[in-house]
């Protein structure tokens, strides 16, 4: 596995994987990786003929008073397991090759960032495209694997894509959930044993609003009553949000009567933890 610091190197790679005909898959992430993040990567290697994975703490998806200079990092773990699965390149830049001096662009959505974490995070999404594109340039994948933990971000990069006509094949790949139902998170090593106990409501609340919406209950505000008691009974737990919305505008949802996404943002203790579930009415 080839390991590159510089853009210019990188791009140099691929446009040479290119000129032989090969593909490339790209998994972009944050580093501290886990069962999650390696299933995107046996995607990726599934898909294309060389995989690519960058590792960058992206400063610009992080507002004040949140995680950045606590994010959980093991550099050296990531690499061993990245070449374990079989990777042909990481991109492992700083921050200054990303964001150099001067740096002054940045991408912003209309629409889509205006819901769930964008309400309560309101830089992070630009972060997020800003972050996206410019790796996508860099790195020029045929094809890049994201999780549906994060569904809105997946929602948002499908969107980048389309509308700057990066022509990549945009791959969202399935939660991953340790075996007592909490989805994995990078965040989860800030939960103390107490807490953990605490996290597996964000789990449990989607299977329940699954089972409310299965007995017949076709009320949003009903079901996201119910939900915030549920999870209120839990110590060191407080929600941001608990969304029935559009899976594709992410428009909240007064009564059901299609498939719709069910979205929760929950701190508990210092990890603020994601969840969601696509779940559609038996009719």
């Amino acid at each position: 596995m080839e390991i590159f610091k510089r853009s210019s190197d990188m791009r140099e790679w691929s446009d040479q994987m290119h000129r032989v005909g090969e593909t490339i898959s790209f998994v972009p992430t944050m580093g501290y990786l886990h069962e999650g993040h390696l299933s995107l990567i046996e995607k990726g290697k599934n898909i294309s003929s060389s995989l690519v994975v960058s590792i960058f703490v992206n400063p610009t998806q992080f507002g004040e008073n949140e995680d950045l200079n606590a994010y959980p990092t093991n550099i050296e773990r990531d690499i061993e397991l990245i070449k374990k699965k079989g990777a042909n390149a990481l991109f492992l830049p700083d921050k200054k090759e990303i964001y150099p001096e001067n740096y002054q662009t940045y991408i912003s959505l209309e629409y889509l960032p205006n819901h769930l974490c964008g309400i309560s995070r309101p830089i992070h999404f630009r972060g997020v495209a800003t972050i996206v594109a410019k790796l996508f340039n860099i790195v020029r994948p045929d094809a890049a694997i994201f999780g549906a933990k994060d569904f809105q971000q997946l929602q948002v990069i499908r969107q980048l894509n389309r509308d700057l006509n990066f022509g990549i094949n945009i791959v969202g790949s399935p939660i991953v959930r340790e075996s007592d139902g909490l989805a994995m998170s990078s965040r989860n090593a800030y939960l103390t044993s107490e807490q953990r106990q605490s996290a597996l409501s964000l789990s449990q609340s989607l299977l329940k609003a699954k089972e409310m919406v299965e007995s017949g209950e076709r009320y949003a505000n009903i079901i996201k009553s119910n939900i915030r008691n549920f999870i209120d009974s839990f110590p060191y737990t407080q929600i941001d949000y608990i969304s029935i919305c559009d899976p594709d505008t992410l428009n909240e949802l007064i009564e059901i009567d299609r498939e719709f996404l069910f979205a929760l943002a929950v701190q508990v203790g210092k990890a603020r933890l994601i969840d969601n579930m696509l779940i559609k009415p038996i009719s």
